[in-house]
């Protein structure tokens, strides 16, 4: 059956990956990866087969086997490294927003904490187009890296949709905070306004047990981690 225009509405998630997955084509300094967030098993079916049929530049389309921690299916898309790639991608996302209804796509560079609007010039100022400004990109990104933020936590798994981050650690309930910024410390405390809380220290306790070794800090409803130089500020989403 061919897919139509609007067969997958609601099903994708409005942010794309890339680069955040390892290929499995060859190697990554000289393939990009995109990363599509299905809600359905079936959906992600679909949507496999109508990027592998559909474009010619795509070098290989899969697909997670089952259900991801994030209770998301994963749509991988493989394609060269080289200068067509942005337009190659924008043509890329507009078969796929056609195809789930949707009106916008962001993206989020190599799990970086903030998304961006998926556009040309933006792709072209920031995916590394050589195999050679690959590794020099992908060292830029290191600490703007929520993955790697957390990598000395007791958590088991992160993961962010839209600008919810959520941390799970085994045996226990999840943890979700809505991000609010990231950056260098001392530039980033300059930017809050609220006042030191120090009345939410239970709060502060327990997250330092459940999270692990980090300077954790809450002005107003803000808390503050700090880790290597760099903080990250959010608010707790609490059920």
């Amino acid at each position: 059956m061919t897919l139509q225009a609007g067969d997958l509405k609601d099903m994708l998630y409005d942010i794309l990956e890339i680069d955040s997955f390892k290929s499995k084509m060859g190697s990554d300094e000289e393939i990009i990866t995109l990363s599509f967030s299905v809600r359905e098993n079936n959906a992600a079916k679909d949507l496999r087969d109508f990027i592998e049929k559909g474009y010619n530049f795509v070098l290989d389309a899969d697909m997670t086997p089952g259900e991801q921690s994030d209770g998301t299916f994963k749509v991988f898309v493989e394609m060269e490294r080289d200068k067509n790639a942005p337009e190659q991608i924008i043509e890329l996302a507009d078969g796929v927003k056609k195809l789930s209804d949707l009106d916008n796509l962001k993206y989020r560079y190599y799990k970086n904490w903030k998304s961006t609007d998926l556009t040309q010039e933006s792709l072209e100022e920031t995916i590394p187009l050589k195999p050679d400004d690959y590794g020099l990109k992908v060292n830029e990104s290191n600490l703007d890296n929520y993955k790697n933020f957390f990598s000395k936590s007791f958590v088991e798994n992160v993961y962010m949709e839209d600008d919810i981050i959520v941390i799970k650690k085994a045996y226990a309930d999840p943890v979700a905070f809505k991000y609010i910024d990231f950056g260098p410390t001392q530039k980033t405390l300059d930017s809050i306004n609220e006042s030191f809380n120090a009345n939410d220290f239970a709060e502060i306790i327990f997250l330092s047990k459940y999270i692990g070794d980090y300077n954790i800090t809450k002005y107003g409803n803000k808390l503050t981690f700090e880790n290597q130089g760099s903080t990250l500020v959010v608010e707790r989403i609490l059920s």
